[in-house]
């Protein structure tokens, strides 16, 4: 495609200064490739060092990528809005949001004992206590817990460590099909996302093996409750995996346990196998409530000191505050007992579904955690169907990057007692759009 802009300049910030105009004026859209350098060094008159350096520039700053023999292209915009699920149309039952459910949710403590006595944020942005309840709770997992950070939850650590250790076009091998936020945050990022295949044990070893091959610079993937798919991983797939990651010392390992209390099975952690690189992040949206936006992380000491550095030049701490209310429900005999008939709760209304959706012949996927996947032929046409039954699911297109169709039900807040009445709707509507769209 011939490019209608005039480059100029004649320095690298001065290069960098004109596709960026061009950029924000749309005369460079998403996709655009930029000339060779040799050829804009010559049409500008200056060295190919010069040209070079502008187009560095431009890659560190998000504004263009480098795809291999593709050249360097416009970077594509974030396409947030593209994988927002659709607002849930009034009177339907809504099982697309991947929400816990808010009766089996613990109360709030009453009036935390803060003191807001004189103390440095800056210099003490953890709280002791807190910390070595963390230790606590990770510790009987088997994940190292020497070094212990926070965050304003999983999507605000992983950003910025993804932001701190990678660099535009930098690709990341990502759980396909996975969490539409993460999927978003890479694009948002400028980084690339590798798809790598999963099944009811998580990533699967091949396909992470043929991403480690293409360059992945980091891995994110889920141990248990991964979403949508719901698999979890065996202590073989686990050795597996983590034989893969020990012989990549420079990739950085992102292990993401949003399900942690409420996924139903226990952990099997990556992140004990000995990985030079690696971070254990467990939140407490889906098991405390989806307000405490708070995330605890355990991680190499490298790692640590990047994301704390990172940390505190912006937000600078996690208030000290929400720390003392995550503290007093973690630590509270009452939210424990609560948390685990939650657990319970989720896996009889998961197990529900899957054996009502079996009984029918209908395959689907959910051994952890708040979802069930079920592959479709036309999730469109599944997604339309169910809500003329009265019933909101999620389209899969959202979760997915090369993995086949299908739809997400969160069992969450779905009683046994529906599951059969859900079931008999779902495969009522797969036989309306077998014979509508030719199976």
């Amino acid at each position: 495609m011939v490019i209608q802009y005039a480059f100029s300049g004649s320095t690298a910030k001065g290069i960098a200064v004109s596709v960026e105009r061009g950029v924000v004026e749309g005369a460079l859209g998403p996709g655009t490739a930029l000339p060779p350098v040799r050829r804009l060094a010559d049409d500008l008159g200056v060295s190919p060092g010069t040209v070079a350096a502008a187009y560095k520039e431009l890659r560190r700053r998000g504004i263009v990528v480098t795809r291999g023999r593709g050249g360097t292209v416009v970077a594509p915009g974030p396409a947030v809005a593209s994988r927002r699920p659709p607002k849930v149309p009034e009177g339907l039952r809504d099982l697309a949001g991947g929400h816990p459910d808010p009766a089996l949710l613990p109360g709030l403590p009453p009036a935390v004992r803060f003191s807001p006595g004189a103390r440095s944020h800056r210099s003490t942005p953890r709280l002791e206590r807190l910390e070595e309840t963390v230790r606590d709770w990770l510790r009987p997992d088997g994940v190292p817990v020497e070094h212990v950070t926070f965050a304003h939850g999983a999507l605000d650590l992983i950003g910025r460590l993804l932001s701190v250790e990678l660099r535009p076009g930098d690709a990341v091998a990502m759980e396909d099909p996975g969490y539409h936020h993460l999927l978003d945050l890479l694009t948002a990022l400028g980084l690339r996302a590798v798809p790598v295949a999963v099944d009811g044990e998580g990533m699967r070893p091949d396909a992470l093996q043929g991403a480690l091959r293409a360059g992945v610079r980091a891995v994110v993937c889920s141990p248990r409750a991964q979403n949508p798919y719901g698999g979890c991983f065996s202590e073989e797939r686990r050795d597996a995996l983590a034989g893969l990651l020990c012989d990549e010392p420079d990739v950085l390992v992102v292990e993401n346990d949003h399900g942690s209390a409420v996924a139903g099975v226990p952990l099997h952690t990556v992140t004990a196998c000995g990985l030079t690189r690696w971070v254990h992040v467990r939140t407490v949206s889906k098991v405390l409530g989806p307000d405490l936006r708070w995330a605890a992380a355990a991680c190499d000491p490298v790692t640590l000191a990047r994301h704390d550095g990172r940390l505190l030049l912006t937000s600078g701490w996690v208030s000290h505050l929400l720390q003392e209310v995550v503290h007093e429900l973690l630590v509270d005999d009452g939210t424990r007992a609560s948390v685990a008939g939650a657990r319970r709760a989720y896996g009889l209304r998961r197990d529900a579904l899957l054996r009502e959706l079996q009984q029918r012949g209908v395959a689907a996927h959910g051994g952890s955690g708040l979802n069930v996947w079920v592959p479709v032929e036309d999730e469109s046409a599944v997604v339309n169907g169910l809500r003329s039954h009265g019933w909101w699911v999620a389209a899969g297109a959202r979760f997915r990057l090369a993995s086949a169709p299908g739809v997400r039900i969160t069992t969450a807040g779905l009683e046994p007692a529906d599951a059969a009445r859900l079931a008999s709707d779902f495969t009522a509507v797969l036989g309306e759009s077998e014979a509508t769209y030719g199976g």
